[in-house]
């Protein structure tokens, strides 16, 4: 009898437990065809069966708005999720909840880069200038450059630990500007359009059809969050095992030396 079953612990997985794992496995490997069709529905949708808000939309940049307001609620929703999990690592000092900041950060930076993109886009088709220091847009920016030093810290800091702390302290602070992006357009005048969804919307504020274009872009891009954050973390413990393996073999190699 081994010191584990000793102590009363289970040498093996509980059946619970096994049957957890197989149900996230199962999930998992569902996710990226649930996305990749998902995908495809929303583009016909965004392309082909959505209405045209009006005339002054040149260039068919309305269409536009699906992405670029799904895109940004997920890059706020990166930061929301980088929020929770530093707060719990700093408490509990689980790597796991730090892997979960640090996969969430990486991905929501792709997020908010892609939404000064489209931004910019629309910006230039709607009010001729590629960018203007509007509120919405500055604090958006501020939010984008959040990501870059939580990054940046990570890859800087003089050791992994001090890197994880350093940053889950910036997803703490940070998670300040989440809130002010959502409200901006609506507590500071500029001219970025104002809030067309969530606790701010007025009744009526999108055609139904539109609405339900964008609530469905708004799902697919959140189910593409996860999964990109899901695949990041499975890579982390990929890089985390050979990490631990090349230790293995070089602390082996010292000793027959």
């Amino acid at each position: 009898m081994t010191g584990l079953a000793r102590s009363g612990i289970e040498e093996f997985p509980s059946q619970s437990t096994r049957r957890m794992s197989m149900i996230g496995k199962a999930w998992g490997r569902a996710l990226l065809p649930l996305v990749a069709v998902l995908m495809v529905v929303d583009l016909y949708l965004i392309f082909m069966w959505a209405p045209l808000a009006g005339s002054e939309h040149r260039y068919n940049l309305q269409r536009i708005l699906y992405i670029h307001v799904a895109i940004a609620w997920v890059a706020l929703l990166a930061f929301a999720v980088v929020f929770v999990a530093s707060i719990v690592y700093l408490l509990k000092e689980n790597p796991r909840w730090d892997a979960l900041a640090h996969a969430s950060a990486e991905v929501g930076m792709i997020f908010a880069t892609l939404v000064l993109v489209t931004g910019s886009i629309w910006a230039k088709g709607i009010w001729d200038q590629w960018w203007t220091w509007e509120p919405r847009l500055t604090t958006m920016l501020i939010l984008w450059l959040l990501y870059v030093a939580y990054l940046m810290l990570r890859n800087y800091a003089p050791s992994p630990a001090q890197g994880a702390r350093f940053s889950a302290v910036i997803g703490v602070v940070g998670f300040i500007d989440v809130p002010i992006v959502y409200f901006a357009a609506n507590w500071w005048r500029g001219v970025h359009p104002e809030v067309v969804t969530g606790p701010l919307a007025e009744t009526g504020s999108l055609d139904s059809s539109m609405r339900l274009v964008l609530w469905v872009t708004v799902i697919t891009f959140t189910l593409l969050f996860v999964l990109l954050v899901r695949e990041r973390l499975v890579q982390k413990r990929t890089e985390d095992a050979i990490r631990t393996l090349k230790n293995s073999v070089s602390r082996a190699r010292r000793a027959l030396i």
